[in-house]
């Protein structure tokens, strides 16, 4: 039996799990969210109900956990999302770095299925062409707390639903070639300055090094001010003296860190570190 509506205890419990799981904060009356993102798991693993997952979930059965999160874990992403940060990442960020000694390191956390690493990978190849490029090379990292959203951005196919979000016929035609099963792949110049990983935000950024840049955006919304306050002091910890950060269009950081000034642009905005 597939319930319509959850009790509110076993939600409540699922909802505590899941902030300390992955930082993600459901509020109240959001039962039908986790009914439908459950559901799969109760068929796949031949479940009596929703609420006898959560019950396996609240009981410590860590296949289930690990299923349960990565259902739960937003994966909605298209190609330059929002435009504006890539213009910008192009017009007027990019020309900063060109003097920079070593490559140009950007993250793109929350990466879901590699869309915005890539994107912001087309953008620096693009930026290079115009003959002011980057002196040295760049690497760009993604993280995701989702293994299957890391496997599909290492493999770096796309279909053609997935290929009609965002992206413009210019790119699809210098930056991608045909694939099986009628996709398409991200062409090896734009693979060989990513590379992906598996982090929760939640968890220590030590491994990952410095950055120059940080695209984590559309993601702080899901979290707890708390939770939020504890992220922007470990980004602003990872980024190097000046460095950027981008954020979602409808986020902000207000009173929850000083340590980053807002810079308005004509196209958008960005965050640059505050000097220590």
């Amino acid at each position: 039996m597939m319930e319509k509506d959850l009790d509110f205890s076993r939600y409540s419990s699922f909802a505590q799990f899941l902030e300390q799981a992955c930082g993600i904060v459901l509020g109240n009356n959001r039962q039908y969210l986790v009914v439908s993102r459950l559901t799969p798991i109760v068929r796949q693993l031949q479940l009596d109900s929703v609420e006898d997952c959560i019950d396996k979930i609240l009981a410590g059965n860590s296949r289930v956990r690990d299923l349960a999160v990565e259902a739960m874990t937003t994966n909605e992403t298209l190609w330059f999302r929002d435009q504006y940060p890539f213009v910008l990442l192009e017009k007027d960020i990019l020309s900063q770095f060109t003097n920079k000694a070593g490559p140009l390191r950007v993250w793109s956390a929350a990466c879901s299925s590699g869309q915005e690493a890539y994107s912001i990978a087309m953008t620096i190849l693009n930026f290079n062409k115009l003959g002011r490029g980057l002196r040295n090379s760049a690497e760009i990292i993604g993280t995701d707390i989702s293994d299957e959203m890391l496997q599909r951005a290492n493999l770096a196919e796309y279909d053609y639903l997935a290929m009609s979000r965002g992206i413009e016929e210019k790119y699809k035609a210098e930056y991608f070639e045909s694939a099986d099963n009628d996709t398409l792949r991200v062409k090896s110049n734009v693979r060989a300055l990513t590379k992906f990983k598996s982090l929760n935000l939640l968890g220590s950024y030590q491994s990952l090094g410095r950055f120059d840049i940080i695209f984590c955006r559309n993601v702080l919304i899901y979290f707890s001010p708390e939770v939020k306050k504890k992220i922007l002091q470990k980004f602003a910890a990872c980024l190097q003296e000046g460095g950027i950060l981008f954020l979602g269009a409808s986020e902000s950081i207000s009173n929850l860190t000083d340590e980053f000034t807002m810079v308005r642009c004509q196209s958008g905005l960005y965050y640059r570190k505050n000097p220590s």
